[in-house]
């Protein structure tokens, strides 16, 4: 049955499983990624030491996120990818909890990273087959993400304000020994390849409307990047507890909830490119509003701009990058747009947003963030102009 037929004919009874996942691997995220850099400064480390070892894991993303999936597109062993990549990532969250030195720390991330990168673009790959037709209902199945997300941020935050931060290392812990429960019955099915795997391996890397488009997501990626990573930091320069950073991200949640919510309207209305580069520019707006924040309170306002710079942005560019995908290619196809995103960009905004904050402090960071990512997106509209953008049909 080809996969169109099969995701119509499952239905929303099909979509419980990747619903779930979203709610525990978002959960396990909000517990863990926010609070590395505060556990980095926690124990001693520069600026540049915690930039080196938060870009560590995006560069692990950019290779590993599209090693992986080229493998399983390969071979056809999704789920057995997906197991291992779980289960590396628990050991080495338990082993980086009790690391304090910087050199060992290292190798630490690294191993970590690699075993991080392929779970979600695995997971977006299977959720779009399954899918089928019903594609554009991929916003609303991974809006559960956010739920998961927006309800463990301020449990943490309060768990790790009262026992401490290595709390945040078991809670993620626990959920992902959830997501692997979920992940032997998950559907993460694969379609076909048309011809040798090497063939549409070049097929989809010769395609001239991925290039803008990956330009897109790398900027977007720093952005996010410089959200991502320093925000507690910031925050905490102003004064805020850590059960109000752990409100910020619910607060975000409540705005991603509402895009993810609309995607499949806008994605009809509007199209994945334009809804991209809306993305991009609430982006910028939201770098510069952490800028001129004074108070903690201030933050949680900001936070509201994360669904329409985030999750505009992000099931816009799933979409995107499954339709353009080779048959068979789909898992190589988002791991490309989540290592460029998360990866290339992440990185970016991990090794500059680390040497800023060394040498300016938090909010000039933020500021000259904003500052760049205004000439890139000055630079994509002067390189559309100059080179046109075939993506429309997308």
């Amino acid at each position: 049955m080809a996969r169109e037929e099969r995701g119509a004919a499952d239905g929303p009874r099909a979509e419980r499983l990747p619903k779930a996942f979203y709610v525990f691997y978002y959960g396990a995220a909000a517990c863990l990624l926010p609070f590395l850099s505060l556990y980095y400064d926690q124990i001693g480390l520069s600026g540049d030491q915690i930039g080196l070892l938060a870009g560590i894991p995006a560069v692990l993303v950019l290779v590993g996120g599209a090693l992986w999936g080229a493998i399983a597109d390969a071979t056809g062993q999704h789920r057995l990818a997906l197991v291992l990549a779980i289960i590396g990532s628990i050991v080495c969250t338990q082993v980086l909890s009790g690391v304090e030195d910087f050199l060992f720390l290292v190798p630490v991330v690294l191993v970590l990273g690699f075993f991080m990168s392929p779970i979600v673009p695995l997971v977006d790959h299977g959720v779009m087959e399954l899918l089928g037709e019903r594609r554009e209902r991929y916003g609303k199945v991974r809006r559960w993400g956010a739920v998961g997300w927006g309800l463990v941020g301020p449990l943490i935050g309060w768990v790790v304000e009262q026992f401490g931060l290595v709390w945040s290392f078991r809670g993620y812990a626990v959920l992902m020994f959830l997501c692997l429960l979920v992940v032997r019955r998950l559907p993460v099915q694969k379609a076909a390849i048309a011809g040798p795997f090497g063939g549409g391996l070049k097929r989809l890397l010769a395609d001239r409307r991925w290039h803008l488009f990956l330009f897109l997501a790398f900027m977007a990626g720093i952005s996010s990047g410089f959200a991502f990573h320093y925000l507690f930091l910031y925050m905490d320069s102003l004064g805020a507890t850590r059960s109000m950073m752990g409100w910020t991200l619910s607060v975000a949640t409540a705005s991603e909830l509402v895009a993810f919510s609309f995607a499949d309207r806008w994605l009809k209305r509007w199209g994945a490119r334009p809804l991209l580069i809306a993305g991009l520019l609430a982006s910028v707006l939201r770098l510069f509003a952490y800028s001129i924040a004074t108070q903690p309170w201030q933050v949680l306002v900001v936070q509201l701009l994360h669904g329409p710079s985030f999750a505009v942005m992000w099931m816009a560019g799933v979409s995107w990058a499954n339709r353009i995908a080779p048959a068979g290619m789909g898992a190589t196809a988002q791991g490309l747009f989540g290592g460029i995103n998360f990866g290339l960009g992440g990185m970016a905004a991990a090794l500059v947003g680390g040497a800023l904050l060394e040498r300016v402090g938090a909010t000039a960071m933020y500021s000259w963030a904003t500052l760049g990512m205004l000439a890139g997106v000055t630079l994509y509209f002067l390189a559309e102009r100059l080179f046109g953008d075939e993506s429309d049909a997308a």
